[in-house]
């Protein structure tokens, strides 16, 4: 028999669907089957796979001990996480740093080395977060970035945070602002660029057309030009209209200025050249816009963080944006 407290961050969910989550061994069969012989309780009494529960209810399982195994994702060993560069923390959210060659989650290999892996033991330290007590959440990231590149990366510490955060990003009530280097000038200092982008899934790269065609999708970016150094390249700053696979680093080289440190897309003769190791692109600037409410992340509304720590600014003599 195994007795569960309810917490905040399970509370609002089907006991079927929390239950699937917390005891991934046990099937949607299964645990109708358990409620509907009363081997699953909530109180002491009978219930219903549809019940939604609510904090401090007491779930009771007649349920055999092999089949209770936690979620291995919420519960795990973080002893490898590495050490996070924190912008902005509170009671709902943090915001890190990520570095270049960092994975935000684990790849096919998976190593623990990785952004909210760093995260989860950093809350977990501070007290913030138990994982053997959080049967069906663990902090989570909102946004992810990829491998080689930098920037602000939002991680929720709770279900609601979560919840309020995935659902202002999808209705683009975040404004995202990057910096970038490429090679050469572009022949505008600032512009809005169209073009349409598909995906090469086996190969994970993406072709850019001035056509559009029924595979493509339609591609927006804007940027304006923040200074030139004495190499002739090129600091931009980008606001990306539409938010697809590789779109900045796709988007530049189409139009003759591919980022610089970026092999796939642009010279590795002259990424080599000019020293530049990982791609330079950082997600510096977040602005959050709510434009409906936000509930419990309400006092982020009209709020702007910066990262501070962008590697390649030096090359270029600019203060900073």
């Amino acid at each position: 028999m195994r007795s569960i407290t309810v917490g905040r961050n399970s509370a609002g969910q089907r006991l079927d669907r929390f239950l699937q989550k917390a005891f991934p061994a046990l099937t949607q069969g299964q645990i109708c089957k358990l409620i509907r012989k009363k081997d699953i309780k909530i109180g002491g009494k009978r219930t219903e796979p549809a019940y939604k529960l609510t904090e401090g209810d007491e779930i009771t399982l007649y349920v055999r001990e092999e089949l209770l195994a936690a979620d291995p994702r919420i519960v795990r060993n973080d002893e490898n996480a590495p050490e996070i560069s924190i912008i902005y923390e509170d009671e709902n959210i943090l915001l890190a740093d990520k570095q270049p060659g960092m994975l935000v989650h684990e790849d096919s290999s998976g190593g623990g080395e990785t952004l909210i892996a760093g995260i989860r033991r950093y809350l977990r330290e501070k007290g913030e977060y138990d994982p053997e007590s959080e049967l069906s959440f663990a902090p989570a990231l909102c946004n992810r970035i990829d491998r080689n590149t930098g920037g602000i990366v939002i991680a929720a510490k709770n279900a609601e945070a979560l919840r309020v955060m995935n659902q202002k990003i999808r209705d683009r009530e975040l404004t995202k602002l990057y910096l970038c280097a490429v090679n050469g000038v572009p022949e505008k200092r600032a512009a809005t660029l169209t073009a349409y982008l598909y995906k090469n899934e086996k190969e994970n790269r993406v072709v850019i057309s001035g056509h559009k065609t029924p595979e493509n999708r339609t591609i927006v970016t804007k940027y304006r030009v923040l200074s030139v150094n004495s190499d002739g390249d090129s600091l931009l700053e980008v606001d990306l209209i539409t938010g697809r696979t590789h779109q900045i680093r796709a988007h530049m080289a189409h139009i003759g200025h591919p980022l610089l440190g970026d092999g796939k897309y642009g010279s590795n003769r002259v990424n080599k050249e000019k020293g530049y190791k990982y791609q330079a692109l950082y997600s510096y600037k977040l602005r959050f816009e709510f434009t409906t409410d936000a509930g419990s992340l309400g006092y982020l509304s009209g709020r702007e963080f910066t990262a501070k720590n962008i590697w390649f600014l030096n090359r270029f003599d600019i203060k900073r944006p």
